[in-house]
């Protein structure tokens, strides 16, 4: 419709799921003829980083670099494009394989995301405990801050329980931290392989056009080109031995990447309910004891008073 504006939407954080996205559009805009440049116009008007890419590419920056700024999954999405361009690969059959693959990672972040919450709120809720039950001394009528803030004994039941808040928390958090999935998209290193020798170059050449992708935006794995990752080498190895394409052998083993990611973060999600147990029995509860119980006694043994003799 004629003077309809249309407005740009953010791709939340980045992330994978608004990554792959991105990707299946443009595999479908190249795939139907948009020259690689002209696809950022598009996708420009549906979504605000895509925007930002070609805001950067009419400045001059380099495409790879353009796509790379935008984050993490950005970052993998700039090399996928960059290997594809070199190695003269089909770049819609590229993408769409590639946000096939960002799809499914998406979908185990999500799933141990989703684990993962019962147990890390739970964890957070017991945090509190100590307070609550300071709260409910004080509501009680009894005097249990001038007890911790005065008396001698309050100060050193002050003193420990707050100790034991603090490695509580510390405690708790390091063990959520511990369950959630690492940084990177698991099977990366195979899709980007399979996507550069499906342009027809050699294993040596496709490394080295990797290499050079991650390196011309400063990827932390860019610092050789010719590196081969050691799963991929397996992939290649059995490849050679069976005379099959290396090509399905690795987006096989790239989807395998992500299906034992995905089990795995089950798996730690489901031992972190378990594991939780641990800074809630030695510093929640005993901080809740400093803090609430241990007041409360000291405040209603000093406001009874001795019988007579």
């Amino acid at each position: 419709m004629a003077g309809l504006k249309r407005t740009a939407r953010a791709s939340p954080d980045g992330g994978p799921a608004a990554v792959a996205d991105v990707a299946r559009r443009a595999a479908v805009l190249v795939q139907a003829g948009v020259a690689p440049r002209v696809v950022w116009r598009y996708l420009a008007d549906t979504d605000a980083s895509a925007a930002a890419v070609l805001a950067d590419l009419e400045r001059g920056v380099p495409e790879a670099v353009a796509i790379a700024a935008r984050g993490e999954s950005w970052r993998e999405f700039a090399v996928a494009w960059a290997v594809a361009s070199a190695v003269g690969a089909a770049l819609a059959e590229a993408l769409r394989s590639f946000a096939h693959g960002l799809r499914d990672a998406a979908e185990a972040l999500d799933d141990v995301t989703v684990a993962l919450a019962d147990p890390a709120a739970t964890a957070r809720l017991m945090l509190w405990l100590p307070v609550v039950g300071l709260l409910m001394g004080i509501a009680l009528g009894f005097d249990t801050l001038g007890i911790l803030f005065t008396d001698p004994r309050g100060l050193v039941c002050l003193a420990g329980g707050l100790a034991l808040v603090v490695a509580a928390r510390a405690w708790t958090a390091k063990l959520i931290r511990r369950a959630r999935p690492g940084p990177g998209l698991p099977g990366i290193d195979a899709e980007l392989f399979a996507i550069a020798l499906s342009g027809g170059v050699s294993i040596d050449a496709a490394a080295v056009q990797v290499g050079r992708a991650r390196a011309a935006i400063g990827a932390e794995r860019g610092e050789s080109e010719t590196v081969i990752p050691a799963e991929v080498q397996d992939v290649l190895k059995l490849s050679r031995a069976a005379g099959v394409p290396a090509v399905e052998l690795l987006r096989a083993e790239s989807a395998s990447a992500r299906h034992r990611a995905r089990v795995e973060g089950r798996l730690r999600a489901s031992k972190l309910g378990t594991r939780l147990l641990l800074p809630l029995g030695v510093c929640t509860l005993p901080s809740f004891l400093l803090l609430s119980v241990a007041p409360l006694v000291l405040s209603i043994l000093g406001t009874t008073a001795l019988p007579a003799l």
